[in-house]
């Protein structure tokens, strides 16, 4: 049950889009809270929405209800960092990440460009160290 000063948001989607929602949480292993509350944040980045909003009539009877609670990220690996981004060096192919752990203690690594963009790293943005073997990947919530 979430606390009094937390809400809750309750609304219809049709069975496409639920299905679309549901597999898209079991691909990146996070709740459907965590996907959507995503999706609010960004909101601020538009003066207008991005897409146009379903009507009622474009509604079924299946809901998803909204709990403000966050998870923490899903990950196998033990040694996760959490850090800032300082600089991102983009190639052809591979992206450099760096990010500063605590002050003046930084970690670098490549990853794939798309990686990069799909990440959307970027300088001053949060972001994790996932320390596995003798790689490092970065995640990002």
């Amino acid at each position: 049950m979430p606390r009094k000063e937390q809400g809750w948001v309750t609304f219809q989607t049709s069975e496409e889009e639920r299905k679309i929602l549901e597999e898209f949480c079991n691909n990146s292993q996070r709740t459907k809270t965590e996907i959507l509350r995503e999706l609010v944040r960004g909101l601020n980045k538009y003066s207008s929405p991005p897409v146009p909003l379903p009507t009622k009539e474009d509604a079924h009877t299946s809901e998803v209800e909204i709990i403000s609670q966050k998870k923490p990220l899903k990950v196998s690996s033990r040694n996760i960092l959490k850090g800032v981004v300082k600089r991102v060096v983009t190639g052809s192919v591979n992206t450099e990440v760096t990010l500063e752990i605590v002050h003046k203690v930084e970690l670098t690594s490549m990853i794939t460009k798309v990686s990069a963009e799909e990440l959307e790293l970027a300088e001053g943005a949060e972001a994790y160290a996932v320390i596995k073997s003798n790689d490092i990947v970065i995640a990002r919530e």
